[in-house]
């Protein structure tokens, strides 16, 4: 990635350089650092603000419960994970930070669920379980965007969470069609090994 965003500043540079904009150029790196800083103050402090709510939600036993009523659908998409250990207890963790919109929030659980996921399985290729978990936490189910909500409301949206039903839909869509081709190509590859 480093290479790359090398590549695309030199780019820029030298036809900056070309068109003789060279001093437009600085102009707009120096506007464009200030307007990041500004979009990481304010996507900060909503972030905090939604990361303590987790934080009360999971001191209140909110998560917990959330965890609970998942339960019975983890237990389908993850038949070889035992419902009491570790990993199905992060994996519904991260399942419910991700539904509050939280992707910040359940990084941390998410790399404890892959963790506990590779301590039990032996090889070198991702098990099922490890592909399933990637794809939910990747195209997981929002009810709350809350960090597109605060990009919304960085550039002047008046309601920053009236796109909640065209992200449900298009989360829920994206989770489905994830899900169905992850067990496809699963049973695929076990049918041609």
């Amino acid at each position: 990635m480093s290479y790359l965003f090398a590549g695309m500043i030199a780019a820029s540079f030298f036809f900056s350089l070309c068109t003789g904009s060279l001093g437009m150029m600085g102009t707009l790196l120096m506007d464009s650092a200030g307007e990041a800083i500004e979009l990481l103050l304010s996507i900060s402090g909503m972030l905090c603000m939604w990361s303590g709510f987790m934080r009360v939600a999971q001191d209140c036993g909110l998560i917990e419960k959330l965890s609970r009523l998942a339960a019975p659908i983890l237990r389908r998409l993850y038949p070889d994970v035992d419902s009491d250990s570790k990993a199905f207890h992060y994996i519904s963790m991260n399942l419910s930070a991700n539904l509050l919109g939280l992707g910040n929030a359940a990084t941390p659980m998410g790399l404890n669920a892959m963790k506990e996921l590779k301590s039990h399985h032996i090889g070198e290729k991702a098990s099922d379980s490890m592909v399933t978990f990637v794809l939910m936490n990747t195209a997981s189910i929002q009810l709350i965007p809350t960090t597109v909500a605060a990009l919304r409301k960085n550039y002047g949206s008046r309601e920053p969470f009236d796109i909640l039903v065209c992200v449900w839909l298009t989360s829920i869509t994206a989770l489905a069609v994830g899900l169905f081709s992850s067990k496809l190509f699963g049973r695929w590859s076990q049918r041609t090994r």
